[in-house]
């Protein structure tokens, strides 16, 4: 698994495809993370071979509107534990996790805002735990943290 992390609109996609870039071997499917965690979307991670799961603090977003902060945790770290099961059930399976970071700058006014922050990166962190590689990325430019 690797988690890749960075600013908005500062390249974290293509830099993951430019990095995974090998000639003849397949493409990421690029996933957002509420579509994974719908029920409805009806996706079938099983044909898929490179897995990229984009917007990570977007499905933190979505979960506290509908649950406590320590739910919203517990339930990532489900999502995790399935997603990486996925990995390890073929060889041939990457993993890639990418999260805008927004645990910077001026401390959000509103309270919602504030849980929202520190509730990713508590979850950034889980996942940076559990990754073999993490990448922070700035203006298309990678500093590797593990």
């Amino acid at each position: 698994m690797h988690f890749v992390t960075g600013g908005a609109f500062n390249g974290k996609t293509e830099w993951v495809k430019n990095f995974y870039h090998h000639p003849g071997e397949s493409d990421f499917d690029v996933v957002s993370a509420c579509a994974l965690t719908d029920p409805a979307a009806g996706l079938d991670l099983s044909q898929s071979e490179n897995l990229m799961i984009v917007g990570m603090e977007q499905w933190v977003r979505k979960e506290l509107t509908k649950n406590h902060a320590d739910q919203v945790r517990s339930l990532f770290n489900e999502r995790l534990e399935s997603w990486s099961q996925w990995e390890k059930e073929e060889a041939s399976r990457m993993l890639v996790i990418i999260g805008t970071d927004i645990t910077k700058g001026i401390v959000p006014v509103d309270k919602n805002d504030r849980l929202w922050r520190d509730v990713t990166g508590w979850v950034f962190q889980d996942i940076a735990k559990r990754a073999d590689r993490v990448d922070v990325i700035w203006y298309g430019l990678n500093q590797r943290l593990k």
